[in-house]
């Protein structure tokens, strides 16, 4: 691509620690945008990405960010990465998500994921814990039995510290992003009026009735109108 266009692309990244053994594993799960926008085009769009430049970007970047942190300490590991990782480093890129519900359902069971689901908890008898979950290796069941004890030592290993941010937002997902009013004016006119109705909805609810109807009831939180659908009109 044109380098003096700098294309930025949007990336939703959520940090976990545990893997489906309860065990210190920790790792990214990134949503990427299929394409970025430019210095002077507001949009391109992607359809290939190289993953083998994925690997060894994310080796590179990583050893270097901790190099910077840790200091000259960490230039023995590192060359060690470099030899043993001949390849890069890990990455585990799946398709396209295709549709916004099925983006949506992705990062919702990514980010508010527990360590363990109870649907995976078999018993408890008092002194012992039976868990058990699907090896990443061969795709086989597995069952364990130990200490309650040790069964919450291995939960809240994974609790995080007060305030430190498993979900960051980067490119043009980020807050006040410099590429961001060129990016609305890709959205049509029609859907524009059709964003600024809502506000003005919610706002002669609120007036008129004294209650927020993007207000969720259970959760108190702030919901987002996706889609409005009318009899004869269908989605709009």
């Amino acid at each position: 691509m044109n380098k003096t266009e700098n294309f930025t692309p949007g990336l939703i990244c959520v940090l976990h620690t545990f893997g489906r053994d309860l065990k210190w594993n920790p790792h990214i799960h990134a949503l990427i945008s299929e394409g970025g926008a430019g210095n002077i085009t507001p949009w391109r769009p992607v359809k290939h990405f190289d993953y083998n430049f994925l690997r060894n970007a994310f080796r590179k970047v990583l050893l270097e960010r901790l190099t910077s942190r840790i200091g000259p300490a960490f230039r023995k590991v590192k060359n060690e990465m470099y030899t043993k990782h001949a390849d890069g480093f890990y990455v585990r890129a799946k398709p396209n998500l295709c549709t916004p519900d099925i983006t949506i359902k992705y990062i919702s069971r990514y980010l508010g994921r527990p360590v363990i689901a109870t649907s995976r908890i078999d018993t408890y008898d008092g002194e012992n814990v039976t868990f058990h979950y699907t090896r990443h290796e061969d795709n086989k069941t597995v069952t364990e039995t130990i200490p309650a004890l040790n069964f919450i030592q291995k939960l809240i290993v994974h609790i995080p510290e007060k305030h430190f941010k498993m979900l960051r937002y980067y490119g043009i997902y980020a807050k006040h992003h410099k590429q961001e009013m060129k990016l609305r004016k890709c959205i049509s006119a029609e859907k524009q009026r059709f964003l600024r109705s809502i506000q003005d909805w919610r706002q002669s609810i609120l007036l008129s009735f004294g209650y927020d109807p993007l207000c969720c009831s259970e959760c108190g939180t702030s919901m987002l109108v996706l889609e409005v659908y009318h009899k004869k009109t269908d989605t709009i």
